[in-house]
């Protein structure tokens, strides 16, 4: 195993502690392994520019061009100097602006006619493109050793363009890559010889060699092929020995029984369910069945009807003798489970016994903030085994709390909930309960398969009657601020109509600590030609008190408020006391007034798309069409503005969540779900390359079953411990 110990070296030795040092901090690489990882994000022929009216707004970017034309401005009385240089690339022209004693070398080696790299972070002034203070690394230098040193770096025609930071430019990454390039024929193939040769793979020494040094664009396209299957390969490797894992742990099966809680329930509903939703339930009573665990992933979109299958689920394990279990990310939330689970239940939800139908079982609540009374008495009820039903927040998990026999876990919303606290609750049972995580953010197949690859998946597509349609629509304020005053003068129309409307702003404001922030980050961001902060909740109720909402009851709901004040406020909404309330994203889960019609997003480009997604589905609840207006003032050509208009033009949150995903840069897809594998993903993305995950899933399905331990394959074995280090096997262990 002498070949893994040069990957493993730390990239100090190789390249000295100061650019090891910002390769940690910045680009989070370690190692020497880690840099050959490291992949270029693209490719630029030598003498072919670069599209520069493809550049991303607000990113840290590289490209060729030529210098059109350089001149030097003062200004302040002729006190201050600027120095502006436009690039051309023939499609389109960049502004570059370099200020103070910063003009000068520039000013002698930026001539019109030279070709050079630059790096910077792309922003829009003044309606133009612009990048401040870029680095660059001349191409055709006119003193000939700095000119074939340029060459040199970049010998043949494919120029590699790195994903680089700010304090360190793609050209000076590439010369690092040089200098650990060596230690790539000791790299350990992870990929069995029959599955290598038998898909006609490069070797993977070489194709590290040709990702980064490509001779020609077919070198790339090999290595790329090779590179991707690893990374996917890999990956479904540890996730099919989970799932194997997960097989051979022992469960309490929990099988329908008639005539119980479940069919008293569903005896009583005034509707039917979804022919969805009949499917999905019969998904969930075969797992439960079963003597190992349910694992399973229930998906929908807001108000697809996700409560209701989770809930026939737990009066099924009421049944069977069982107890339980839901959790929900904070207080508010579990509230409002409690309170439309027990309405949903009638007197069903006032029993005595566990499993005595005729007179139903207990649902109690348990949260951080109740009584120490209350509290003592939800306790007790659990651990007699009275409470067939327990609804609650991270309060569920202290080690106070014991079962009588949990039997299921519903998990709300997961990705707010840590793998830790999963598995704290899961350690409760006699033996591992059953596991249920319900999302209502729409995840697209293949992250299903890679984020969540240990869940069965189930969907829930179709909604429910009843459900009005939303319209939503951009409202540019920067450029018709007449756009934001018909808004305003929108909502104040469906307040008149009988309705109410929310207001959603990314900051709460007022706070001292924040505020000081908030100034230090205006003054950076004035000075770097940035964005101003965003917009907070008491300036904005405050606006509109005074001014276009003057008349209307306009109230705030944030998370510094007390918990009694919150419930109080949204008391008032839901009563139809209060016209407007401005709130965060407090109101994002579980609010349901089906009489708000409105809501209006300010900077809504500071949120992402299925945040956007869940906020509008607090509208359009009730019998009346709903409306959403999605303020920015993101330019017309960023990629902000492009995901604001996705989000305007469908209401499938799957659909969107593809483009999300399309839209959001390599190694972000991962997100915290999965952060303990999300660097092993360099080269993979997820949302492109379906066939090679439903490929790679497969194959390691198939080496699992036949050999769990992988005693036959040690190299993968070996590249999976590198990939699973303690922290990250623990975080797949937990599930």
């Amino acid at each position: 195993m002498e070949g893994v110990s040069s990957l493993d070296e730390p990239l100090k030795k190789l390249l000295g502690g100061a650019t090891a040092k910002v390769m940690a901090e910045h680009l989070d690489l370690h190692t020497v392994g880690d840099l050959l990882h490291h992949y270029p994000r693209r490719y630029e022929e030598r003498g072919k520019l670069t599209a520069l009216t493809d550049l991303p707004l607000d990113e840290h970017v590289t490209v060729v061009a030529q210098v059109a034309d350089a001149r030097i401005l003062t200004f302040n009385n002729g006190r201050g100097k600027r120095l502006e240089v436009t690039l051309t690339d023939g499609s389109g022209r960049l502004q570059l602006v370099f200020f103070g004693h910063g003009v000068h070398k520039p000013h002698k080696e930026l001539l019109p006619g030279r070709q050079a790299m630059f790096a910077g972070k792309a922003s829009v002034f003044n309606r133009k493109m612009q990048l401040a203070h870029p680095t660059y690394q001349l191409l055709d230098a006119s003193d000939a050793d700095e000119a074939s040193e340029a060459v040199d770096a970049f010998a043949g025609r494919l120029l590699p363009i790195y994903p680089a930071c700010k304090q360190l430019d793609s050209w000076r990454i590439a010369k690092a890559v040089d200098a650990v390039l060596p230690s790539a024929r000791d790299a350990v193939d992870p990929l069995p010889a029959s599955l290598r040769e038998g898909r006609g793979f490069t070797p993977l020494p070489e194709a590290l060699l040709k990702v980064h040094r490509p001779q020609t664009r077919a070198d790339i396209e090999d290595a790329k092929a090779r590179l991707k299957w690893d990374e996917a390969f890999v990956l479904q490797v540890a996730l099919a020995r989970r799932r194997y894992a997960d097989t051979q742990l022992p469960a309490a099966a929990r099988r329908r029984v008639p005539d119980g809680l479940l069919d008293a329930f569903d005896a009583k509903l005034p509707f039917t369910l979804t022919e969805g939703q009949e499917k999905v339930s019969k998904e969930i009573f075969d797992d439960l069945a079963t003597e190992h665990p349910m694992h399973r992933l229930l998906q929908g979109e807001v108000g697809s009807g996700k409560t209701m299958v989770a809930l026939r689920a737990m009066l099924a394990v009421v049944d069977a003798g069982g107890q339980a279990a839901m959790l929900a990310p904070t207080e508010v939330l579990a509230q409002q489970h409690h309170r439309s689970i027990t309405e949903m239940m009638g007197e069903l939800a006032e029993g005595g016994m566990l499993g005595g139908s005729d007179r139903g079982t207990k649902v109690v609540l348990l949260t951080g903030s109740m009584g120490a009374a209350a509290r003592r008495k939800a306790l007790l009820d659990l651990v007699a085994g009275e409470a067939g039903i327990v609804i609650g927040t991270h309060a569920l998990i202290e080690d106070k709390v014991r079962f009588h026999d949990l039997g299921l876990v519903v998990v709300d919303e997961q990705h707010r909930f840590g793998v830790e606290q999963r598995d704290a609750l899961r350690s409760k049972g006699k033996q591992p309960p059953h596991l249920l995580v319900m999302t209502a953010t729409p995840i697209p197949r293949t992250v299903a398969m890679t984020v969540f690859g240990d869940l069965e998946t189930s969907v829930l597509d179709q909604l429910p009657a009843g459900r009005s349609p939303i319209a939503s629509h951009v409202v540019p304020a920067k450029d018709k601020p007449h756009f934001l005053a018909r808004a305003w003068e929108r909502v104040a129309e469906e307040v008149e109509n009988g309705h109410q409307a929310y207001v959603v702003c990314p900051r709460i404001g007022d706070d001292a600590e924040e505020e000081k922030k908030g100034k230090a980050k205006k003054k950076a961001a004035e000075e770097d030609g940035e964005k101003r902060p965003p917009l907070a909740v008491l300036e904005i109720a405050d606006e509109l008190r005074k001014g276009a909402l003057a008349g209307l009851t306009v109230e705030v709901l944030h998370g510094r408020m007390h918990s009694d004040e919150k419930d109080d406020v949204m008391r008032r909404f839901a009563a139809g006391d209060v016209d407007v309330l401005v709130a965060t994203t407090v109101i994002e889960v579980g609010v349901n007034v089906p009489n708000a019609t409105a809501m209006v997003i300010m900077d809504a480009d500071r949120f992402g798309v299925s945040q956007l997604h869940q906020l509008r589905g607090r509208v359009g609840r009730g019998s009346a069409p709903g409306l959403c207006l999605l303020v920015s003032e993101a330019h017309e050509a960023s990629p902000a503005r492009a995901r604001l208009s996705a989000v305007a033009a469908t209401l499938d949150g799957f659909e969107l969540s593809r483009i999300d995903l399309e839209q959001r840069r390599e190694g972000d897809v991962l997100g915290q779900a999965q952060s303990g594998v999300r660097s092993s993903l360099r080269m993979l993305t997820v949302i492109d390359d379906e066939e090679v995950i439903a490929a790679a899933r497969e194959e390691a399905v198939a080496i699992v079953a036949a050999d769990p331990e992988l005693e036959r394959l040690p190299e993968l074995r070996t590249v999976l411990a590198a990939l699973l280090d303690k922290e990250r096997e623990e975080y797949l262990d937990k599930g």
